[in-house]
């Protein structure tokens, strides 16, 4: 044999040398280190602070005997909120990465011929090592990197490596490609053989190949804050330093009023009641911090991201890092690969010129049955019909782009592959650049001579044009033909011609030596112009993604001009365009400093012959100018820019690598689904804003009533376990009502947000305190009202003059009934349930009651919650919230009296907008 291959012995040195061909796989985060991670929220970090000095204030008051075991209800609440906002999170985690795990699976169990001590063998890829002769056929997978020792008429998909689906492999140096991204006697782990065969030694196994170094660099930890985290945090600083103001103010202000007050001017300090009355503030002070902390905004944020994530599966999109969701909302730049993604990763027939098919169609007649018979039996690929609905190619695809093309017109190749009979067969040669085959025809009951190839060697050997009247001399028409060929060349298609003669068996057709065609007089067919076609809905989902304001970039291993014809056919590259300032090759990118690549960057809109740190290069960057970037990819070149972006999309059948390093898993492959995980982004974090707005407003406002009861010394009008139904039961119910709301299609016409934008905007800003004031003289006016009023029934004793004459005199001595409290508890949760509908309207420019009445959804059995809650609550809480029963006509006058919240609300609307 003509190879010896290793030995047995050899076999483990090797692999104890250079390891097993196997992928180190990714160390999987325990579950625990997962859930602990949800404790890095920075809302929740405030929480827990806030929990700790709510148990510190408790406890003093539990084991002082000022308070009894209801003290610790406060703590507990705040404790559930913490634990529902991680656990909601961290269960819906887990769940997407289980589907994803089953989408994920890899096998290495699949064998390979390998020579071995002289004989040829079967081996596990697993088992394959460095020097091993490893020989390779159509349709396998090669195994490991290695060189080539032979090979014939070889051609490789690469495109999960470099984007390039058929690339050309040979031995003779005379033929090697020098733009090539890996030498033409290279082949690589994880590519397959589309045509052709070859015997290569393995010089690289598991990570040390290119495809297990691009497998490692996914891997490397990507640290970038997603945009929400980084407004999460300027938002908790905020509450944080405007909760300690507050608290201090509280301290400073009691403090003095208890030393300037008359009777202590001239009586002096005692100071034990003075300890007492500190500890008093003190513990006032922490009820501030407690109360000014949002306790339902994590929850709330967690919710909203996790029903996006599962409202997002139901339109194609695998969400498996929840921060995912509303980071594709702040995505200023795409950078997409081409084959795959853009294209279908399928070659097929784009156009055919023949005179003798003016219609461009197959029929019945003669030349049709030339094409039929002749693409038939002068191919060696196959259709695989196990799937009904879509053929798959097996072979080369460009060969499987015409046996598509016949299935188009109903044309089944295999009737008349097995129909004739071959009598003489020359395969396709990169480098004779044509097949040829002759069969008996039953078709045409003589023996007929087929040949295809590249056009410029079958027209040398055409005398004549087939043109449907009859065969003509083909001078006249060569021009044309030339003419057209540029053009198809213009836009990278391949192209492919055709010729045909009837066969004669004391003709010589080819050159018994070499192989080379030598046959003369051929009638000439036609050309076909082949070419890996855009997805159908990749352009208008390009064009939406760059009407609202993100920048595309087309990242790709193929060739400059595929990728700009591509990009042309996109919208994405303009006549106005130029090569040299608006695309860069891989290599030419490379060569750049850092500080000339960020120069660059903003003007190129393609990157051809990109490999895999090329891409990653470029995410990182664009991140350092401060950009949100989202990287979309199908192969394994793609997974350490795919890593390293803020939001990683893979594509449903892309490769294990891919997807392992993605945040999301495109099921569909469809571009569109990327421009809907946009919407749904932005539509999440509006909704997000629409929920702090709301929740904002009721912490205002309470802090105030607090801080406002503390400076004049009245009795806490709403009690702790109140403040825990409003903060975790009410705002959680809100935020499901906001989250409900289905995406904003108008948010796809606005700019992609500032990286270093607010999450308060200044509309908000200005909102929560206006409508938190109101709310507060609204509540003090109510409360001295029933200070000066005995309030049996708020229905029929209210009088407006007793209102006025309240507000303008104040009691700070009088208490107030249970009767009393309740109502103002009761006024209180109706003001926020109408200004949730205001929050519903926040930057539409519409009313709130738009989309109310269409259909009945989770906004309605949002609100249907709350109001039966309070109900619930106010009936039967007692003690515990320290309220009794309301009358039905108190319950209508709440109601209907806190309603010109919204009507109001509505009013402003007409005239200002908050877009």
């Amino acid at each position: 044999m003509k190879y010896q291959g290793l030995n047995q012995h050899q076999v483990e040195e090797s692999r104890a040398k250079h390891g097993v061909n196997v992928l180190t796989p990714p160390e999987k985060e325990s579950l625990f280190s997962q859930f602990i991670g949800k404790f890095k929220d920075p809302i929740i970090r405030i929480l827990l602070i806030a929990l700790a000095l709510s148990i510190g204030v408790a406890l003093y008051q539990y084991f002082t005997g000022q308070e009894g075991l209801s003290v610790l209800f406060e703590p507990a609440g705040i404790l559930v909120a913490i634990l529902l906002a991680t656990c909601i999170g961290f269960a819906f985690e887990v769940s997407a990465n289980k589907k994803f795990d089953i989408l994920n699976q890899v096998n290495d169990d699949e064998t390979v011929k390998v020579v071995r001590g002289g004989n040829v063998t079967m081996v596990e890829r697993r088992d394959i090592v460095v020097g091993d002769i490893v020989i390779i056929e159509t349709g396998d997978e090669i195994p490991a990197d290695g060189e080539l020792l032979e090979s014939f008429a070889m051609q490789v998909n690469e495109s999960d490596l470099t984007g390039e689906p058929m690339a050309r492999k040979t031995t003779d140096e005379k033929e090697f490609n020098p733009e090539a991204t890996y030498p033409s006697n290279w082949v690589m782990r994880g590519s397959k053989i589309i045509d052709g065969h070859g015997v290569m030694k393995v010089e690289r196994v598991g990570d040390a190949t290119e495809w297990g170094k691009v497998y490692k660099g996914s891997q490397i930890e990507n640290n970038i804050k997603t945009p929400l985290n980084h407004q999460l945090d300027k938002l908790g600083v905020v509450i944080t330093y405007t909760s300690y103001a507050i608290a201090a103010i509280i301290i400073i202000a009691r403090v003095l009023m208890y030393f300037i007050t008359i009777d202590r001017i001239y009586d002096g300090v005692e100071w034990i009641s003075f300890a007492k009355y500190a500890l008093n503030t003190l513990m006032i002070a922490v009820t501030i911090i407690v109360v000014a902390v949002p306790e339902g905004l994590p929850m709330s944020v967690t919710l909203s991201l996790a029903l996006s994530m599962r409202r997002m599966l139901s339109t194609n999109n695998l969400v498996r890092k929840m921060h995912a969701c509303e980071t594709m909302g702040a995505t200023t730049v795409i950078c997409t690969d081409k084959t795959g993604t853009l294209t279908q990763n399928q070659m097929s027939v784009n156009d055919i010129m023949s005179y003798a098919l003016p219609k461009k169609t197959l029929g019945d007649d003669y030349v049709s049955n030339l094409f039929k018979e002749g693409i038939s039996v002068n191919t060696s690929a196959f259709l695989d019909m196990t799937d009904s609905e879509k053929a798959k190619v097996i072979g080369n695809p460009t060969e499987g782009a015409l046996l598509l093309w016949l299935k188009e017109h109903n044309v089944n190749f295999m009737t008349y592959r097995e129909g004739a009979k071959l009598l003489q067969q020359v395969p396709f040669s990169t480098k004779y650049k044509f097949m040829a085959t002759v069969v008996d025809s039953p078709v045409f009951n003589k023996l007929m001579f087929y040949v295809k190839g590249a056009p410029e060697i079958i027209l040398q050997h055409c005398n004549k044009i087939e043109t449907g009247f009859g065969c003509v001399e083909i001078e006249q028409y060569r021009h044309a033909i030339e003419e057209q060929l540029y053009a198809y060349q213009g836009k990278a298609m391949r192209t492919l011609a055709f010729a045909y003669k009837e066969a004669n068996p004391e003709e010589q057709s080819f050159d018994p030596k070499t192989d080379n065609l030598v046959a003369e007089n051929l009638i000439f067919m036609g050309v076909v112009a082949i070419a890996d076609p855009i997805r159908p809905d990749v352009a208008d989902a390009v064009a939406s993604c760059m009407d609202a304001g993100i920048d595309v970039k087309i990242v790709t291993g193929d060739t400059p001009g595929t990728a700009i014809e591509i990009g042309r056919q996109l919208g994405l590259w303009k006549e106005t365009d130029q090569k040299d300032f608006n695309h860069i090759s891989g290599k030419d990118f490379e060569a750049l400093s850092d500080e000339e690549a960020k120069r660059r960057i903003p003007l190129i809109k393609i990157m051809s012959r990109a490999r895999p740190m090329d891409k990653e290069r470029l995410v990182r960057l664009q991140q350092a100018s401060g950009e949100v970037i989202a990287v979309t990819g199908d192969g394994t070149n793609d997974a350490p820019a795919l890593k390293a972006a803020q939001v990683g999309l893979s594509m449903g059948d892309g490769t294990t690598v891919a997807k392992e390093a993605s945040d999301i898993t495109i099921l569909d492959n469809s571009f569109r689904s990327i421009a809907r995980a946009v919407m749904w982004g932005r539509s999440l974090y509006l909704n997000i804003q629409r929920f702090i707005l709301f929740q904002m407003t009721i912490n205002v406002a309470a802090c105030l009533v607090v801080m406002f009861g503390a400076l004049l010394g009245t009795e806490m009008v709403l009690t702790v376990t109140q403040m825990l139904w409003v903060n975790l039961v009410m705002d959680t119910f809100a935020a499901m009502a906001l989250a409900s709301l289905p995406p904003s299609q108008f948010v796809m016409k606005e700019k992609p947000r500032s990286r270093n934008a607010h999450i308060l905007s200044k509309p908000m800003i200005w909102s929560i305190f206006t409508v938190g004031l109101l709310f507060v003289l609204v509540m003090f006016g109510f409360i001295q009202y029933f200070k000066h009023a005995e309030v049996d029934y708020l229905f029929e004793d209210f009088s407006w003059q007793t209102y006025i004459q309240s507000v303008l005199n104040f009691d700070l001595q009088s208490g107030l009934t249970t009767y009393e409290l309740t109502l103002t508890f009761t006024i209180f949760v109706f003001l926020q349930f109408w200004n949730l509908f205001n929050a519903k309207a926040f930057h539409t420019g519409a009313t709130a009651f738009r989309g109310l009445f269409t259909s009945f959804g989770g906004f309605h059995i949002s609100l249907i919650i709350i109001l039966v809650g309070q109900f619930l609550i106010v009936n039967f809480g007692g003690e515990m919230f320290s309220v009794e029963p309301l009358k039905w006509y108190d319950w209508l006058a709440c109601f209907i009296g806190t309603s010109p919240v919204l009507i109001f609300g509505e009013i402003i609307r007409l005239f200002i907008t908050d877009k």
